[in-house]
């Protein structure tokens, strides 16, 4: 019970360093074109994500090795599925969208190569934001383990479910005013259903491989329509 104490400072520390990142590129900039914007927002998560976690080491049990290959085929598979399932909420957003007369929505990525978009959003993005979330955020939340609800006989507990609504809040970040209510809701709602899954398994294995490998295959879909879309003329 004594750690329960840095739970609410924790919420905290998570909410200043996603602000301190989202703020990053408009004092700074790196000038290099090859370099997505995006880079210097993960950047700023990885390196506070450290030494958050390095200062608060005794609230904060990090772990991270190389697991078993076998056990990552679930967590990979039900990564890839959290993946579909988000491609279908997001195309149907798209097109409920666009029937309204929305304005255009710009997708972030869209912009990117394929070799960027390999780089920042399916490798750099996912360790940095799971180094925040699920390495030191449901560390902190681990107070909380013990209560939650079962969900396909899984117990998924507070502290993934708090971890994983701050996750899919986040990614209302990147998008502007003329975003509809429903494409936002979407943006919302794909990345809770991939942090649920991640942060399972980043609480039955107190491995913060499981969660990274969980948002690669998350993304895995995304990423896809995101190169297909770059090629069509």
């Amino acid at each position: 019970m004594k750690n329960n104490k840095i739970l609410i400072p924790g919420i905290i520390i998570t909410i200043v360093i996603l602000y301190i990142a989202s703020s990053y590129n408009h004092f700074i900039d790196l000038n290099i074109d090859f370099i997505p914007n995006s880079f210097e927002k993960h950047t700023v998560i990885f390196f506070l994500s450290i030494i958050a976690i390095y200062l608060l080491k005794k609230y904060v049990k990090y772990s991270i090795s190389i697991p078993k290959f076998k056990t990552l085929l679930k967590p990979i598979g039900l990564g890839l599925l959290v993946s579909i399932l988000s491609a279908m909420i997001m195309s149907i957003t798209l097109v409920i969208s666009s029937e309204n007369n929305s304005p255009e929505i710009q997708i972030p990525t869209a912009h990117l190569s394929i070799t960027q978009i390999i780089i920042f959003v399916f490798i750099y993005s996912s360790i940095s934001e799971e180094l925040l979330f699920r390495g030191f955020l449901l560390n902190i939340l681990k107070p909380l383990k013990d209560k939650g609800i079962s969900i396909f006989k899984r117990k998924i507990s507070v502290a993934v479910i708090i971890s994983a609504l701050m996750f899919g809040l986040y990614h209302i970040i990147p998008f502007n005013a003329d975003d509809t209510m429903i494409y936002i809701t979407g943006m919302v709602i794909a990345p809770f259903l991939l942090a649920i899954i991640a942060g399972y398994y980043q609480e039955k294995y107190d491995n913060n491989v499981y969660a990274i490998i969980v948002h690669m295959a998350g993304n895995v879909v995304g990423i896809i329509g995101t190169i297909v879309m770059n090629m069509t003329p």
